[in-house]
């Protein structure tokens, strides 16, 4: 099939605001598509933003802790936050012990600045490497982690996940010679854009590698509250009695639905998260109270979030019904994305074209999500990610519209 992408468009990343690796996904997308209109009624996949209700009790907590607006946020989070998320990720994931709210937990302004402050707090506690230090990512990865790798000046160092290995990196490959200069590695599990959920084998293996050469494991888990079959894991699970060197990411973004909020957190490496505190204390934005004060809330009930996981789950039945085998589909473990296989549809640029241009349906080409490796290839090429994130009806209409006009 001829292109229908413009010349100019192609490899739209190559261009004098500098390489991929320096541009959001989001904003090639808007160039990919700027020459076209939607065929149909707009519907909006691109973005991870949860649509669900806000839950009901969001408002009367705001409102009675509104004066607390008043008050200078402290950077490690107020002591009832700090409990509520222990005792939370504690019971939730069956921790070998509890974790200590005073010394192994911190708020975050959601979990995208601290993935980002994160990579810099690890090069300095970490220190001198084995010549330039690195940070691993997963590759397609979230542009947090890139970020993140890139002010903390290291070199960031993209592992492929593929179908081959099951879309998490292949420990088994790993470069010793690039394991010595580490300091940090960022992995997702539930993974974006996959859904790949690690098993305790796999964090236990990563955790050995942490030890043995002296790097952080930065474990993004803000998607483990969504999963339709068996609820994901942990890497603290496994991380030993004093989760050396390991540090797990939440979020309340997508397990209650508030992506506006901007709160989570971090627990794990108490030493690891004392150096994190001292830079996040005159860097990292606080998080007001009243926030804080919804986050308690929030961690306090899980009927809300089984609501949200079935909403979920009913969008996955559908993509089962009208997606069948088709473009590789199966469903994720884990996560709310559906990762497809459009190499046989022009490739992950033109699908994207075709289905904003013909059907109004608005996805993200895979190879933007990614990196390109040192082989030329890119992981991401040829999928198109799309996130669930719309009502059901909408998405039935959606997927409808892709197999329609991707065949």
């Amino acid at each position: 099939m001829a292109s229908t992408i413009p010349a100019q468009l192609h490899g739209v990343s190559r261009t004098s605001a500098g390489p991929d690796g320096e541009r959001s996904p989001f904003a090639r997308l808007t160039e990919l598509l700027a020459p076209y209109q939607p065929g149909l009624p707009l519907i909006t996949l691109s973005l991870g933003e949860p649509q669900h209700p806000v839950p009901d009790f969001v408002g009367p907590v705001l409102a009675k802790h509104i004066n607390d607006f008043g008050l200078y946020p402290i950077a490690k989070g107020i002591a009832p936050f700090r409990e509520a998320a222990a005792k939370w990720i504690t019971k939730r994931f069956n921790l070998p012990r509890a974790v200590d709210p005073e010394t192994e937990v911190l708020v975050l302004n959601g979990s995208r600045e601290g993935l980002f402050f994160a990579g810099i707090a690890a090069a300095r506690y970490v220190g001198p490497r084995e010549g330039k230090p690195a940070i691993l990512l997963p590759n397609p990865f979230y542009p947090a982690y890139g970020a993140g790798a890139r002010a903390a000046g290291c070199e960031p160092v993209f592992l492929p996940t593929t179908v081959e290995n099951g879309f998490l990196p292949d420990l088994t490959k790993m470069d010793e010679a690039i394991l010595r200069r580490t300091v940090a590695i960022y992995i997702a599990s539930p993974a974006n854009p996959q859904g790949a959920v690690a098993t305790p084998e796999y964090f236990r293996q990563l955790h050995a590698l942490s030890l043995k050469h002296g790097f952080i494991v930065l474990s993004d888990e803000c998607y483990s509250e969504i999963y339709t079959r068996e609820a994901p894991g942990s890497m603290l699970a496994c991380a030993g009695p004093d989760f050396q060197n390991v540090v797990a990411f939440q979020s309340l973004s997508k397990r209650s639905n508030l992506p506006g909020m901007r709160v989570g957190f971090v627990a794990g490496d108490r030493k690891f998260l004392s150096a994190f505190h001292e830079l996040r204390n005159v860097a990292a934005p606080q998080v007001p109270v009243p926030l804080q004060q919804v986050a308690i809330a929030a961690y306090s009930d899980e009927s809300h979030v089984e609501d949200n996981r079935r909403l979920y789950g009913l969008k996955f039945d559908l993509a089962d019904q009208i997606l069948g085998s088709r473009y590789g589909y199966k469903r994720p473990a884990g996560g709310f994305c559906l990762w497809l296989d459009v190499s046989k549809c022009g490739g992950d640029e033109e699908a994207t074209v075709r289905l904003y241009r013909d059907g109004g349906v608005r996805v993200v080409p895979g190879s933007y999500l990614a990196r390109t490796q040192p082989d030329g290839s890119n992981p991401g090429a040829g999928y198109i990610r799309i996130a669930m994130v719309q009502d059901s009806d909408t998405t039935a209409e959606a997927l409808h519209r892709l197999v329609k006009i991707l065949g």
